[in-house]
C-alpha cells in the first residue's frame, strides 16, 4: 500500500512517500481503508524536534474511511460501514490502517467522512473545552487562534452556549473568517494594541501561548476561567498556579479521561449531523503530498483543518 514515512527527525522534507507492507486485522481489530488523514500541529512538532531511539515509522494519527475486513471476535456487520478513528498515535499517513474495533466510531449517515475526520480529534478538544470551562450565557469568551481547527469550531460552541465571543487570529484574511464563522468581534493580535480591543473576559481560550497567551491572561475578569491547551507559538503562555489564585481566575489544563474524551466525540459529530457545529477544512492535499501539509501548517499558511486524500 501506500504511506508516507518519517525517516528522521527534521523538516518537512523528511516525510517521504513510498510503500509499506498492506496490514492485516488480528482478534478484536478492524481493517480500515483510509479515504482521508487528519493533520495537526502536534504532528509538526513532533516531526521537527523528536528525540530518543529512532526508527523509520509512518505517522499520523486520525483518519476516516470505510471497514474493509474484521478480525476474529469483531461482528462482520461492521464491513462496510464508514467510521473515524485514531490510530494510537501512529500508521495513519497510509492507505489502509488496522485499529481495535472498539476505537472506531460510526460516522452519521448525514455527514460525509471528510467532515467528520475533521471533528475526530478538533471537535471532542473544542467540546472538552466548553464543558470544562462552564461557559454560561451573557459571558464574555476570548478564542485565540480563531481562525484554526479547534478554535473556529471554539467560536461556534460558545455561541451555542450564549456567550458573546471575541475571535481573535493572525492576519487580515484569518480575522475576516473569524467574523464570518458568527464571533461579536474579530480581532487581529499581531496588531498593537489588540487587547484594548478585547477588553475584560470572562473565559479564555488559549491555544497560542508564549506572548499572547499571557497577554490574554491580563483580561480574564476575577472569578474567570482561562484554558490553556496549545502552544502554537512555540510555548505556553506564562501564567503560574500562583499569579492565576492571587487573580481569583481558574486554570484548566485538562478536560477529562478517555470516556470523557469518547463522549465529546460522540458529541461533536452527533452536533454536526444535525447542522449545529461544521468545521472548517481549509486545505487538502494528496497523501504523497504530506510534506507540503506540514509545511503550510508550520508556515501559518492554513485554515482551519489541513487533511490529506488518500
Amino acid at each position: 500500500m501506500r504511506a508516507v514515512w518519517l525517516r528522521e527527525f527534521g523538516g518537512p522534507e523528511v516525510l517521504v512517500p513510498g510503500e509499506a507492507p498492506d496490514p492485516v486485522a488480528g482478534p478484536g481489530q478492524v481493517l480500515v481503508e483510509v479515504a482521508f488523514v487528519n493533520v495537526t500541529f502536534v504532528e509538526t512538532q513532533f516531526r521537527a524536534t523528536g528525540s530518543g531511539p529512532y526508527r523509520p515509522m509512518i505517522p499520523g494519527n486520525g483518519v476516516g474511511g470505510v471497514i474493509s475486513a474484521v478480525g476474529s471476535g469483531v461482528d462482520s456487520a461492521l464491513v462496510g460501514r464508514r467510521v473515524v478513528t485514531s490510530t494510537g498515535g501512529s500508521g495513519a499517513y497510509a492507505q489502509r490502517v488496522v485499529v481495535d474495533a472498539a476505537a472506531v466510531f460510526p460516522v452519521p449517515d448525514a455527514l460525509d467522512t471528510d467532515v467528520a475526520v475533521a471533528l475526530l480529534a478538533d471537535g471532542r478538544t473544542a467540546t472538552g473545552l466548553v464543558r470544562a470551562t462552564g461557559v454560561a450565557p451573557g459571558e464574555r469568551v476570548l478564542v485565540e487562534a480563531a481562525a484554526g481547527g479547534v478554535g473556529s469550531l471554539l467560536v461556534q460552541l460558545a455561541k451555542a452556549a450564549g456567550a458573546e465571543v471575541v475571535g481573535a487570529a493572525g492576519g487580515a484574511e484569518k480575522v475576516a473568517r473569524v467574523a464570518e464563522l458568527g464571533a461579536d468581534l474579530a480581532v487581529d493580535y499581531r496588531e498593537p494594541g489588540w487587547t484594548e480591543r478585547v477588553g475584560e473576559v470572562d473565559v479564555v481560550f488559549d491555544g497560542v501561548g508564549g506572548e499572547i497567551g499571557t497577554a490574554a491572561f491580563g483580561l480574564v475578569r476575577p472569578g474567570g476561567r482561562m484554558a490553556l491547551y496549545g502552544l502554537a507559538s512555540g510555548a505556553w503562555a506564562e501564567v503560574s498556579e500562583e499569579d492565576a489564585q492571587a487573580r481569583g481566575v481558574t486554570l484548566v489544563r485538562s478536560i477529562g479521561g478517555p470516556e470523557e474524551m469518547r463522549t465529546f466525540t460522540e458529541s461533536a459529530l452527533a452536533e454536526a449531523a444535525v447542522g449545529r457545529l461544521a468545521p472548517v477544512i481549509g486545505q487538502r492535499f494528496p497523501l504523497e503530498r504530506a510534506a507540503d501539509a506540514h509545511t503550510a501548517i508550520q508556515t501559518r499558511g492554513t485554515l482551519g483543518k489541513t487533511l490529506l486524500v488518500a
